[in-house]
């Protein structure tokens, strides 16, 4: 499926790195079915490293078969149902993640952090294969494509991943397999600029805002699969300064049919970018909310996704999502 670098856990990746590439995502792949040992680690465990759950979608392949899979509904006809449905995913969820202690210095120096703040912990079994894959994109990739440059932040956030991957060796087994890839796209992210009259409670304004963007990604079929709102997080819950922004918070986006037919059609790796983060924040005093996500470009480039149909689809939702974020009155920056 993808150009595989198999490691024992106690070897470090660097000089495989440098010979094969980037490494891009990271799986443990282990013998048999772990969604037991994944359930358990990730609503009990999980938190011991510094790692909050948040809106965990479990066994999205139940979801496909009910809608696609699924000829008549109550004696009707399903207008969903694909007479090419296979039950090809014995188990695929998305769990979305983020170290919220760790990342609050982190993203009022690169809010760009937030296209991966929250991240999936990915867990996906194919139908018929013995092996239960999970896994995240590795922080060097995510650094790169939300173009993060600074050093010490790049250094503070790699240093959050280490006890997250001993607890799933710990907890899961198995090989560790690297997605390698040569080029991220010449522009990974789509970001965009929406100005507006400032009143006097801000929150009067975000409020507005984010009913119209639910409401139009809704309309078009997307999913608002979770949804974080990080200065209430620091400020209100955890007591903490975050005094860079007036408002941060993270929309996770998911076109249900568009990920079915990628997922459950050959590619349920790629579940590994799912849902989409898409962070949203006005700076301290401005007028300006500033809005990013990772395009799904990436997609392409990192898991050296070939399919045509599915080259296709991947682009026209990249489109769909700026054309969106247009009609809401978004300049493209």
């Amino acid at each position: 499926m993808f150009n595989k670098l198999l490691m024992g856990t106690a070897v470090l990746s660097l000089v495989a790195s440098m010979a094969f590439g980037a490494q891009g995502v990271r799986f443990n792949v282990a013998a048999g079915d772990k969604e037991h040992a994944y359930n358990t680690m990730v609503n009990e465990k999980i938190e011991s490293v510094g790692f909050i759950l948040s809106d965990p979608h479990e066994r999205i392949n139940d979801a496909y078969k009910s809608k696609y899979g699924t000829e008549k509904i109550d004696g009707k006809p399903n207008p969903g149902y694909d007479p090419d449905y296979k039950d090809a995913i014995d188990n695929l969820g998305f769990f979305s993640v983020a170290n919220d202690e760790k990342l609050r210095l982190l993203l009022m120096k690169e809010p760009a952090l937030g296209g991966f703040s929250l991240f999936n912990l990915h867990i996906y079994k194919e139908a018929g294969v013995d092996k239960t894959y999970v896994g995240h994109i590795t922080p060097e990739t995510m650094l790169d494509i939300t173009g993060v440059k600074d050093k010490e932040v790049r250094k503070e956030f790699t240093a959050m991943f280490p006890a997250l991957d001993e607890m799933v060796q710990k907890e899961i087994g198995g090989k560790v397999e690297y997605v390698e890839y040569t080029k991220l796209p010449d522009a990974p992210m789509m970001t965009f600029e929406i100005a507006f009259e400032r009143p006097e409670d801000i929150s009067e304004y975000v409020d507005e805002f984010q009913e119209g963007f639910e409401e139009a990604f809704e309309e078009k079929k997307y999913i608002i699969a979770g949804y974080k709102n990080f200065y209430e997080t620091y400020v209100e819950d955890m007591e903490v300064e975050f005094d860079a922004y007036d408002a941060y918070f993270v929309y996770s986006l998911c076109h249900f049919t568009f990920s079915y037919k990628i997922f459950n059609k050959g590619r349920p790796d790629a579940g590994a970018f799912a849902p989409c983060s898409m962070y949203m924040y006005i700076k301290k005093g401005s007028n300006k909310l500033v809005v990013g996500m990772p395009k799904l470009e990436n997609w392409i480039a990192v898991l050296g996704i070939k399919d045509p149909v599915k080259v296709k689809l991947i682009r026209e939702l990249d489109k769909e999502v700026i054309e969106i974020m247009k009609e809401l009155g978004a300049k493209e920056i």
